[in-house]
């Protein structure tokens, strides 16, 4: 992050403005709409101030600027567009220790004036640091659509309670829960479908009830989350709600930085991934830990790399959750397989070359392969194996051994939707030694069958598209 986000309490003070067309008009604007006592230096103002002339805040002063006049201002702008007066500007407002902000000129600048969603007193704000104004622009034109003007309502709404609520609910966990539950749930539906009378009845009665129970008796519950196979664009809206509402979190991990990000930031965060023959926690440990924090009233955001419910042990966990009565959702994810294929340009099935796909995994319970391997090698059928980069030789030796052919198409996809993701290509016979070469490290998935002849075909387009994803499918090797 190249810049501290902030919001600049500027009412009743003084901010300059220097030029008097376009630029320097939305600067006014936005000043103005802050409560900033606004002066603005032009000889002439240009049609775009026509609303704004008449704003009692507002002083137009025809001269030039000098350095004093930016003396004990809060904020100067330079939108004059005139190297000269920027320079001028740029020099006063260091000179007295005034934030610059001078248009397109990023050395002349303090601070980055960003895309604004006004939905008052909720505002966003979204920066791209100067490098890509458009693309913020662009942001701000898709949460304009997505963020109805109610819920600046709304927010003025459950402010006028937030005083009632401290001192009802002491504990700032208990406090953030009810806020919570309140907004998200009958309180904001209710002021949303325009009853606000039935909305604050509805928040005094949750209040009264909150602040009269025992909130160390309360149970919390367990969010189990599939995160999908790397790229934070796979995850669900409705995973994206939980990593926001959880207390505590428990990741893998296949769980990226990128993800990790848009969890809460005040959750606590534990670390429990496995490596092969390392584990950090054991299986059991885990799932009594979960039992444990949600018995204490948290809400545990369990959150796995791909899907729970395949090869992710979460039917463990959620057995052991029920064993105690404990809260629970699932939520899935997008599992390695179809997430790396697709993003290889791999299709698990095709109507000319396989009518069924088997998931399995090469890791047993204590790490003991246990594989029916008759039912792996059937024809028209696409095998993809999960955690299978360590014990590839051995895979390949058994498959070929049970009759199938040495020259059947595979792949290991390496890193699958992420931007370092590798794609090596071979056949059984010879997918180890191309492995080997290329120094694969995992977390990998391999894929047995020919719809891997499809890759030559179709890694154009999966490459294409993974660039929309933010991804690159980096180099092709093993062709």
């Amino acid at each position: 992050m190249d810049y501290l986000p902030i919001f600049l309490d500027i009412r009743n003070r003084r901010v300059i403005v220097d030029g008097g067309e376009t630029v320097a008009a939305r600067r006014v604007e936005r000043a103005l709409s802050a409560g900033a006592l606004v002066e603005v230096y032009n000889p002439d103002l240009s049609d775009e101030f026509r609303a704004l002339k008449d704003h009692e805040n507002l002083r137009h002063i025809t001269r030039p600027l000098t350095g004093d006049d930016v003396k004990g201002a809060a904020i100067a702008y330079g939108a004059s567009e005139d190297a000269a007066r920027d320079r001028l500007l740029y020099d006063a407002a260091k000179a007295h220790g005034v934030l610059a902000n001078v248009a397109d000129v990023s050395e002349f600048c303090d601070f980055i004036t960003p895309s604004v969603v006004d939905r008052s007193p909720l505002v966003v704000a979204i920066s791209s640091g100067g490098a890509a104004p458009v693309i913020a622009r662009i942001l701000r034109a898709r949460i304009e659509s997505l963020l109805p003007p109610a819920y600046g309502r709304l927010a003025e709404f459950v402010g006028r309670f937030r005083d009632a609520v401290t001192a009802g609910i002491k504990k700032t966990v208990d406090r953030r829960r009810f806020w919570e539950n309140t907004i998200e749930g009958t309180v904001g539906d209710l002021f949303l479908a325009g009853s606000a009378d039935a909305a604050e009845r509805h928040l005094q009665a949750e209040l009264d009830a909150a602040a009269s129970e025992n909130p160390g008796a309360r149970v919390g519950e367990v969010y189990l989350v599939g995160a999908g196979p790397g790229d934070p664009d796979l995850l669900t809206f409705r995973a994206l709600r939980l990593m926001q509402r959880c207390d505590v979190v428990l990741y893998d991990r296949l769980v990226g930085d990128e993800i990790m990000a848009l969890i809460r930031r005040d959750a606590e965060r534990i670390y429990v991934g496995k490596l092969p023959k390392h584990h950090t926690m054991q299986q059991e440990d885990i799932s009594q830990l979960l039992v444990d924090l949600a018995l204490q009233g948290k809400r545990v955001l369990r959150l796995k790399g791909g899907d729970p419910f395949i090869f992710g042990r979460g039917g463990e966990e959620i057995e052991k959750l029920a064993e105690n009565d404990i809260p629970f959702q699932v939520v899935p994810g997008v599992t390695a397989a179809a997430g790396c294929a697709s993003y290889s340009g791999i299709p698990l099935t095709h109507r000319d070359h396989a009518q069924a796909c088997l998931f399995v995994t090469a890791h047993g319970r204590d790490g003991v392969l246990g594989l029916d391997w008759d039912v792996l090698i059937r024809p028209q059928q696409t095998l993809a194996i999960y955690m299978g980069l360590s014990t590839l030789g051995y895979l390949a030796e058994e498959i070929v051994a049970r009759g199938l052919s040495p020259d059947t198409p595979a792949a290991i996809i390496d890193n699958g939707t992420r931007p370092n993701q590798r794609v090596v290509v071979g056949t059984i016979s010879d997918l180890l030694a191309r492995a080997e070469a290329a120094g694969l490290k995992g977390p990998s998935i391999i894929i047995i069958g020919s719809v891997v002849n499809l890759h030559d075909k179709l890694q154009w387009f999966a490459k294409r598209e993974a660039t929309h994803y933010r991804m690159s499918l980096g180099p092709r090797e093993g062709l």
